[in-house]
């Protein structure tokens, strides 16, 4: 009765390893190589479980004799624990013994020494591959080539502007970039701000006058945010960081020059001393 429900045990046992094994490789393409070592590593401690618990089951067994019908799975047990059985044991017995204990010329199981000669073989192809051939990268290797990847798709998604926020905006001056900037104003805020930023449901960009605070760290928080309050939407799901950063600046640079009806000022006067700092008056929009 133990033994069925031990086989029935194991064999599900086994059946879980294969899914498992399965389920977790078909899920770890994704992110290879960072958990394929802790992948590796919790499959080798399944099957030396599924081993152990073979070898318990397997160990009192005897040799098939016969013509008796033996399950394939009762087969590999057999060869992989092979030992002698107890009724033999008096053959492999020591004259020796030391306080009425008496030792066995046991051999070791046949899975040992097969797991013996795999990490053998495993050392020399180890040794070759990595050290003799140099056909293989070692750890600090892959470390420094997966460095080099980070280091361009950071530099990517600083070019593209993903990482931009108002901590870290920067006022830019170039004449492509306030020609995008034109364009969104354009397409975007003209209809509040007048097509020369003079001012008409929204505030005059013109003058010295800020009801948020000047500055490109200010206005871009502005832009990215809205004012819900007075009726300007959040133009974070609109624009990406780098396009609001564009806008902007080209706001920035509509200070001073002359609109055909400007608005009255609103706000204070804006005395931007750094155009990397936000005005701390100004925390909340």
């Amino acid at each position: 009765m133990m033994n069925n429900i031990f086989r029935i045990f194991t064999k599900k046992l086994l059946i879980f390893l294969l899914m498992f094994v399965g389920n977790a490789f078909a899920a770890g393409e994704s992110d290879f190589p960072p958990n394929y070592y802790d992948l590796v590593a919790v499959v080798l401690l399944l099957i030396v479980i599924a081993a152990f618990l073979g070898l318990i089951y397997f160990e009192n067994r005897k040799e098939p004799e016969g013509k008796k019908q033996v399950s394939l799975f009762a087969k590999l047990g057999y060869l992989l624990n092979r030992s002698v059985p107890l009724e033999k044991e008096e053959e492999i017995l020591f004259d020796h013994e030391y306080d009425g204990i008496k030792e066995l010329d046991s051999k070791i199981p046949p899975w040992f020494t097969g797991l013996f000669w795999v990490t053998i073989l495993f050392a020399i192809y180890y040794m070759v591959n990595f050290h003799v051939l140099n056909t293989g990268k070692l750890m600090y290797e892959e470390y420094d080539e997966e460095m080099q990847v980070a280091a361009i798709k950071k530099a990517e998604l600083m070019n593209s502007g993903a990482l931009l926020t108002e901590e870290t905006v920067t006022r830019l001056t170039d004449d492509i970039s306030l020609i995008a900037g034109n364009e969104i104003y354009d397409a975007n805020c003209v209809a509040c701000h007048a097509p020369d930023g003079g001012g008409l449901v929204g505030p005059n960009f013109t003058d010295e006058y800020w009801i948020h605070g000047g500055g490109i760290k200010n206005i871009f928080k502005t832009i990215k945010y809205g004012v819900p309050s007075k009726g300007m939407i959040s133009w974070q799901t609109q624009l990406n960081p780098a396009q609001i950063q564009q806008v902007a600046s080209y706001i920035m640079s509509l200070q001073g020059t002359t609109p055909v009806s400007p608005k009255e000022p609103q706000g204070e006067i804006w005395v931007d001393t750094d155009e990397n700092t936000t005005n701390e008056n100004d925390i909340n929009l």
